[in-house]
C-alpha cells in the first residue's frame, strides 16, 4: 500500500487508515468477538494507521485494540496509532448532566493517561482534538500539549471537526506544527472543498483525515439511497455516475469513492469504518486506482447537483 508522510512531522504511514469505532459494533450490546477478525483484516490488507478516540464504546474499542497488539508481535513497531480526545457525555467522564467538549488542560491530561492504560502503549503517534470545545482556551491546551511532548506521551497533535479560524487560533499558541485535521468528506458532503478547510490543509501542510468516507455506506459498493429522501433523483445520479467510473476502471464504486478523495492535492487520507474483512479488502483496492481531472470533475459536478459555473 502506498504512503505519505503525516503533515510536517516524521511519521509515514498509508494512504487509506483504519477507523476503530466499530470494532465492538454496537455500542449498547459490544461483542468483543468482532474485533479481532477486523483489526487483523485491515493489519493483513496493509492498513497502518489505526484511528481512535477515547470515547469509543466508552473506551472498550481501546482495550480491544490493546489486547491485539498484545497478542500479534512487531504489529506496534509498524503502525501509527491516533486517538481523540475532549468528548464528555454522561456515563462517560461525568455522571450527569449534558454532553459537551472540554479541553482544559486536565482533561486533555486525564483522557491521554486513559488511553495509554487501555491501549497498553507507552506513547501515543497523533492525538486529536475531537469537536471544537467553544470555552477552549489555546493557551492551556498548548501548555497541555507541551507537556505530553516533553514526557514522550504523545509525539504530535491534531485536531478533529474544527473551522479553519479555529485552527489558527489554536497554532497560533503552539511551538510545534498541528500536522492532521480530521473532518468529514465525502461526495454528499463537499464543503471542505469550498469553505476553505482543505486550502488550510495544503497552506500549513496539514494532513486531512477523511471520516466517513462513504457517506455511512451510501457510497460505498452496495449502498442505497434511504427511503425517506424527498427527491432521490440528485442522489441517484451521483451513485450512477460513480458505477460508471467505477466500472471504466474495473473496480467498485467503494474504491472510486476512496480514489476520488486521495486525489485531492491535500493528500486526503480516508478512515475506513467497516468491520467486514471482505470490505476491508475491498476498499485496499483504492490505493492502486488514479483519476483523470475529467474524472474527478464529473464526480464533482454529479456531487454539487450543478454545473459548474
Amino acid at each position: 500500500m502506498k504512503t505519505q508522510t503525516i503533515g510536517t512531522s516524521h511519521l509515514i504511514t498509508t494512504r487509506l487508515n483504519y477507523g476503530c469505532m466499530g470494532i465492538l459494533g454496537s455500542w449498547s450490546d459490544p461483542d468483543p468477538e468482532l474485533a479481532r477478525p477486523a483489526v487483523l483484516a485491515a493489519y493483513e490488507a496493509g492498513f497502518r494507521l489505526f484511528d481512535h478516540a477515547d470515547i469509543y464504546n466508552r473506551g472498550r474499542c481501546e482495550e480491544a485494540f490493546g489486547r491485539i497488539l498484545r497478542d500479534v508481535p512487531g504489529m506496534r513497531d509498524e503502525i501509527i496509532i491516533v486517538t481523540k480526545c475532549g468528548i464528555k457525555f454522561p456515563g462517560w467522564g461525568m455522571a450527569e448532566g449534558v454532553n459537551h467538549y472540554d479541553f482544559s488542560a486536565g482533561h486533555i491530561l486525564q483522557s491521554v493517561e486513559g488511553s495509554l492504560h487501555r491501549l497498553g502503549v507507552e506513547t501515543i503517534d497523533v492525538l486529536l482534538l475531537h469537536r471544537p470545545d467553544i470555552l477552549m482556551d489555546p493557551d492551556e491546551v498548548a501548555e497541555a500539549f507541551s507537556r505530553l511532548r516533553a514526557q514522550g506521551k504523545v509525539r504530535e497533535f491534531g485536531v478533529s471537526n474544527f473551522t479553519p479560524a479555529q485552527v489558527r487560533a489554536l497554532q497560533s499558541r503552539l511551538p510545534f506544527r498541528l500536522v492532521i485535521h480530521q473532518v468529514e468528506i465525502h461526495p454528499g458532503r463537499i464543503q471542505c472543498f469550498q469553505d476553505g478547510t482543505l486550502d488550510q490543509c495544503l497552506e500549513e501542510r496539514i494532513t486531512p483525515q477523511a471520516w466517513s468516507p462513504v457517506g455511512r455506506g451510501l457510497y460505498a459498493t452496495g449502498g442505497v439511497i434511504p427511503e425517506e429522501v424527498s427527491d432521490p433523483e440528485p442522489q441517484m445520479h451521483l451513485l450512477r455516475t460513480l458505477d460508471d467510473i467505477a466500472h471504466a476502471h474495473g473496480v467498485t464504486r467503494t474504491a472510486i469513492t476512496l480514489a476520488w478523495l486521495m486525489h485531492h492535492p491535500s493528500r486526503i487520507m480516508p478512515v475506513i469504518g467497516t468491520i467486514r474483512p471482505e470490505r476491508i479488502r475491498e476498499a485496499a483496492t483504492a490505493d492502486s486506482v488514479t483519476l483523470s481531472r475529467q474524472e474527478w470533475y464529473t464526480i464533482y459536478v454529479a456531487a454539487r447537483g450543478e454545473r459548474m459555473p
